[in-house]
């Protein structure tokens, strides 16, 4: 029993997409347990607050269930009440609102079927800056590549755990962008003017681990060096120009042991071993019934972000760039060349235009060369938007 509700935990739980994948595993689904699972983090970032509310879900199905129409609001110590919403599968506070070091807040939360939680009373604990982030070409188990490493100081030795999370954005470059584009009218190919940004695009993603560390047993509260990224020579995100924002989240001890144990559970291997250590609980509890299980925890943080920018070249000089993430060969072999040159009248090329799929590159020896619509149209799997942030 304890085993399928641990690992319903970790596969509803938003935080169990950074686990990764597990070796699939043959269970019967008749000891499952509908239980609430609640994720809370406020900080002292001015900002419209979010909560995740969502129920256990058996692995027969594919996502998590949105918890809806649940009553939810925080309070503090002094009679404020923060209420939230309801918006795009979470909850969102109605107004802007920031934790602060002298108040205490309590989540509480009732469901639509009149099940009422409550969290413990919790504080934000000292906001500490990140002082330096930087990257490094370094090698790690023998693969060159670079390392984004984070340090921050607290001169009253009381912040002690931290948690990181980034927020990675990188420019592609098409390499076989033109500035005229094939369409398909009444028929035929025509080579039109482009009119947007085709070009330069841009991606991003979020970190998917538990990233933490602590100074508890130093002598000085100090992070030095913590490495929060690690990026292979090879791959493509720093085939151009990359940027990291880095989040570090000062926590109490009770939210402290709550990830780390979320951590050591991820990484024990298969999660269905024989040293699990079954269910274990946050700070939440059920208002109406003591013995209910409730998953998840309410956490009150502090918060610095820092950013940083660098270029291929500017860490990795003289190496060779990442390929691009497409096939996209510079010189097409002759065995190959059906596939790629064609004649402006071919009702092949007309197809492939017309379907989209295909992208128009000039060339002085043939009619025709068409590229798979990534190679010259970055904007068919990125934004042509460039970042508010973004310094080139």
């Amino acid at each position: 029993m304890k085993k399928i509700i641990l690992l319903r935990f970790l596969i509803t739980l938003t935080l169990a997409s950074i686990f990764g994948c597990t070796t699939p595993y043959a269970y019967q689904a008749n000891e499952f347990e509908d239980l609430v699972v609640i994720e809370a983090n406020i900080t002292n970032e001015l900002k419209n607050q979010q909560i995740k509310i969502s129920r256990t879900y058996t692995l027969e199905e594919s996502a998590p269930r949105f918890e809806s129409q649940a009553e939810v609001y925080i309070t503090d110590d002094i009679g404020n009440k923060y209420d939230f919403q309801e918006n795009n599968q979470t909850y969102t506070s109605i107004n802007q609102f920031q934790a602060t070091a002298d108040r205490s807040y309590q989540l509480h939360v009732r469901t639509k079927d009149g099940h009422s939680y409550i969290s413990t009373t919790e504080k934000m604990p000292t906001q500490t800056e990140i002082e330096n982030l930087q990257a490094t070409a370094v090698t790690k188990n023998g693969e060159l590549g670079v390392e984004i490493t984070v340090n921050s100081t607290d001169p009253t030795n009381s912040s002690k755990y931290y948690r990181y999370e980034y927020e990675e954005t990188y420019k592609v470059i098409a390499p076989y962008w033109y500035a005229k584009k094939a369409v398909v009218v009444n028929g035929a190919i025509e080579l039109v003017d482009r009119v947007e940004e085709a070009r330069v695009c841009y991606l991003n993603q979020s970190s998917k681990e538990l990233l933490l560390t602590n100074t508890s047993k130093l002598s000085e509260d100090k992070v030095v060096n913590f490495p929060v990224r690690f990026i292979d020579s090879k791959d493509v995100i720093i085939r151009n120009r990359y940027s990291i924002l880095v989040k570090q989240y000062v926590q109490n001890l009770a939210a402290q042991t709550f990830y780390e144990t979320l951590n050591e559970i991820s990484n024990s291997g298969s999660i269905l071993s024989q040293t699990q250590p079954g269910f274990f609980y946050g700070n939440l509890t059920s208002v109406d019934n003591p013995n209910e299980k409730v998953i998840g925890f309410f956490n009150v943080s502090s918060v610095s972000t820092k950013r940083l920018f660098f270029n291929f070249k500017d860490i990795l000089p003289g190496k060779e760039q990442p390929e691009y993430q497409y096939n996209c060969p510079a010189v097409i072999p002759e065995e190959e060349a059906y596939r790629y040159i064609f004649d402006l009248t071919s009702s092949t090329a007309i197809e492939l235009v017309r379907s989209g799929t295909k992208s128009y590159y000039p060339t002085q020896d043939t009619p025709i060369i068409l590229y798979d619509i990534q190679c010259g149209d970055c904007t068919s799997f990125a934004s042509n938007i460039k970042p508010s942030f973004w310094i080139d």
